[in-house]
Order: structure tokens, then sequence, then C-alpha cells
């Protein structure tokens, strides 16, 4: 079966040399029309569910890092193996180091002939190894499980870079939450907020009484919160930890929770499952 990639790259010319090197090292390989942004990518991996994918780290609307998380948390049950990623990264050494800690596959631009031959003999060797498994059954179809090992090791890589401390220096921890409506601004205490939700370019934040607006992305959030007791279980949600009542374990590797003085319930992704475990 002929591997199909898909290249995640914003500057053209990068783009056009890293298809034609592929190309010429590996004629089989499929490639799929260049996305050169981060929703565009992630849409197009969703949609044509291809073997390998290549994510710049830095392109517009989301990062090749944000990319990754959100295919493993849309990644569909029922689909094909998670796909194998290498990352494409202008970044220094320090962060190379990272990501030489989590086997994750990288390139450096510019892009260098030799190490992209080792990057795909890698691949070319990853793939066939996992090949015997991709042999589909009445009992056992070839699915993206909760128990594929390529998928269980790329949730450990992405969580561990993900969780790759800033260079910069956090920004002071957020006491209170002013939403504004319309000449009235809400003042709203942090311990307070159960949960907030990312909704398109707002962001809702949910107490056991009501809800408010407020236009700041998670992304700038997040560095504000106090990450021992405000969880990120999703690509757009933030839950206060003593606002979760209960946990439950779905067998597509995702968490259902339930929460105190709210209806509704709440998704964990597979990428944050990891935090709900019994004592």
């Amino acid at each position: 079966m002929t591997p199909t990639a898909l290249i995640a790259e914003d500057e053209p010319l990068l783009a056009t040399a890293l298809q034609a090197e592929l190309k010429a090292l590996w004629p089989a390989l499929h490639l799929l029309p260049v996305q050169g942004d981060g929703r565009s990518a992630l849409a197009t991996a969703l949609a044509e569910q291809p073997a390998l994918c290549f994510l710049d780290i830095r392109m517009p609307a989301m990062t090749g890092l944000e990319v990754a998380a959100a295919l493993a948390e849309d990644w569909p049950d029922d689909g094909p193996p998670f796909p194998l990623l290498v990352f494409v990264t202008a970044y220094d050494q320090y962060a190379l180091q990272a990501f030489d800690a989590q086997a994750v596959d990288y390139l450096v631009k510019p892009v260098q002939h030799e190490r992209l031959a080792r990057c795909v003999q890698r691949l070319q060797q990853r793939l066939a190894a996992r090949a015997p498994a991709l042999q589909p059954t009445a009992a056992a179809p070839a699915t993206a499980s909760p128990g594929d090992p390529q998928l269980a090791a790329t949730l450990a890589q992405l969580r561990a870079l993900l969780a790759a401390p800033a260079a910069a220096a956090p920004p002071p921890r957020l006491d209170v939450i002013q939403a504004q409506a319309g000449a009235v601004v809400h003042l709203v205490p942090i311990d307070q907020v159960l949960y907030f939700e990312a909704a398109d370019k707002y962001l809702r934040v949910v107490t056991a009484e009501r809800e408010h607006l407020i236009r700041l992305s998670l992304r700038e959030l997040l560095p504000q919160l106090d990450p021992q007791r405000y969880w990120q279980v999703h690509r757009g949600t933030v839950v206060q930890a003593r606002a979760i009542a209960s946990a439950r374990r779905e067998d597509s590797g995702k968490v259902t929770l339930t929460l105190h003085g709210r209806p509704e319930k709440l998704v964990a992704s597979r990428l944050y499952a990891h935090l709900f475990k019994g004592l």
C-alpha cells in the first residue's frame, strides 16, 4: 500500500524544496497538496488520514504542536493508525534537545539532504515494523484504538513537548477575571470559575451561577493560571480541578467529566486523559 504524506509549511520555497527532496528520496510516497496554515493542515489531515505528517512548528492560525495535539484529540477511533509525525523547526539547540529526549522526529530549517535521508529511512522502518499489525481480521480490524502503541507513544511525546517551559518569564497569576457586558464590567474571582472554554474569538468563563464572554484566547490565558488548580483537559477547555466531581473513562480513551454545580459534562481528550488515574 502506497503511504501518503502531508506537508504543512507556510513558506512556499521551503515547502517546494521539501516536496522535491521527498520525491527524490521516496518515489513511492504520495504527497498531498501542501497546506500553508495550521487549521488547513488539521482539516486536511483528518479528511485524508495520511500515514505521515511533516508539520512546521511556526505556522499561522495553529502551531505544528497545536495541530499535532488536535489530531491526537480528533483522530477517529475507527480510523487507520495515528500518523507518524515529523516536526520542521528553526528552534535553538536547547529546544532541539527536548525533541531528542522525546524521540520525536524533527528537521531543522533549511532542511539538509543527508538529514532528511536519515529521517526517511527511519520512517520507512517504522512503517514496515507496524505493517503486520495493520492486517485487518474479522475479530480485530485495523484501527487507531486507544491501545495503539504508536498513538500512546505520540501522546506521551506531545504531553512532554507541550509542557516544556517557555523561555520568557511567566506573567503574574490572575486573581480576578474582568468580563465586560455592554457598559458593565463584571469582576469574577478566579476561584469561582469552574471552567474556561474556547468559543470562536471569545472565551467562555463559566461559574456555578452564570457565564461570561471575554476577548482572550486560551493560549494567552493559560500562563496566567495556576496549573495545579486549573487543568487543561482539551485543546479548548480548562477546568478547575476542585470543580470535578467524577471522571469516567470511555472505550475510546477519552474521559467524561461530571462537575459540581453544573449539569453539563466535559470531555477530556486522549491527550489529557492521563490526568485522571485512581489512587
